[in-house]
């Protein structure tokens, strides 16, 4: 059965027919992720903050870029390069809100000693990209840069705490319209549209260390809220999940969804692809599973452990190129 959906896609933020349904997803064993798209990156940007900040972890850095070079994974496809770097990442600890590091300057920030579900997959992928972008040597700037050009609006961060994008489904907005990645979700079969009303950091804003130590940036958030509520955000419910994990591929960016009205996600991870199936590799805070990086069970399985998850959403990034 051809689990595929010919239909809207949602390209540079409009919904468009698509007449060829297999172009952006690809068969099991398909050589279509191979193909790199590449977005064009200009030069290595300086840390606005001290490097002994904003970036944790240049043993374990150094450690897996060594390996890298060792291994030659820069000739990978990005997918199956991103999950060489989150399995060397398996065991680390999960921490939450490390990107949080000053009261007021912000800059792109990398912590390999402890990661949230969010970081994890930025870390993985940011080195992926900076493997392929360049031969090396390779430095902490490197990746720096990268995790600038995936999370901060524009693939600029200005500095200003409202640059960063905080919301998942704007981040997939963001990075399709720049030709960073692409949201495969709408293409896959029993995808629906879904529509969330986000407040999260309007109303938790005290857990926040910017926006407790700058109150005025609150209100400025709530519009950025109020847009990312107004983004077209597709996902497939988990009891269709099953029949889409053959399209996916390592490497897959993977949103889990929640039923609450007030988001959109509740946490993301990856996908590795293991004997056909598609597990969910993520940084977890469930102490049952470590509190740390794991390798967990088939998504369409992990979805069903929670009666919070929905569904989930699918993201493919790409690679970069450079500029001169």
């Amino acid at each position: 059965m051809n689990y595929l959906k010919i239909g809207i896609f949602l390209v540079s933020g409009a919904l468009t027919g698509c007449s060829n349904p297999t172009s952006s997803i690809s068969s099991p064993g398909s050589r279509q992720a191979q193909v790199r798209k590449q977005a064009s990156v200009s030069a290595t940007h300086k840390p606005r903050l001290p490097l002994s900040v904003v970036f944790k972890g240049e043993s374990k850095f150094r450690s897996i870029v060594a390996k890298a070079i060792r291994e030659n994974w820069r000739e990978l496809p990005i997918g199956d390069r991103t999950i060489r770097v989150a399995r060397e990442l398996t065991g680390s600890p999960y921490a939450n809100y490390s990107l949080e590091v000053d009261n007021r300057i912000e800059s792109p920030v990398v912590n390999l000693n402890a990661m949230d579900c969010w970081t994890f997959y930025e870390n993985s992928l940011a080195i992926s990209r900076m493997l392929a972008l360049k031969h090396g040597p390779y430095r902490p700037e490197d990746m720096l840069q990268m995790i600038e050009i995936e999370r901060y609006r524009n693939g600029t961060c200005t500095g200003n705490y409202l640059s960063r994008m905080h919301q998942l489904e704007e981040v997939f907005h963001d990075n399709q319209r720049r030709g960073l990645a692409t949201n495969i979700t709408p293409r896959l079969h029993g995808s629906v549209r879904i529509k969330r009303e986000i407040h999260e950091m309007t109303v938790q804003w005290r857990n926040y260390r910017y926006l407790k130590h700058n109150p005025s940036l609150i209100g400025p958030m709530g519009k950025i809220e109020a847009r990312v509520s107004k983004l077209p955000v597709y996902h497939v419910p988990k009891d269709k999940v099953r029949a889409a994990e053959a399209y996916l591929q390592n490497g897959d960016i993977c949103a889990i969804t929640t039923h609450d009205p007030n988001a959109y996600t509740s946490h993301v991870g990856l996908i590795v692809k293991i004997h056909g199936r598609a597990y969910f590799t993520h940084a977890t805070s469930e102490r049952s599973k470590g509190r740390m990086i794991i390798i967990d069970r088939p998504v369409s399985d992990y979805l069903y452990e929670n009666s919070k998850h929905a569904g989930m959403i699918i993201c493919r990034p790409l690679d970069l190129s450079a500029t001169h």
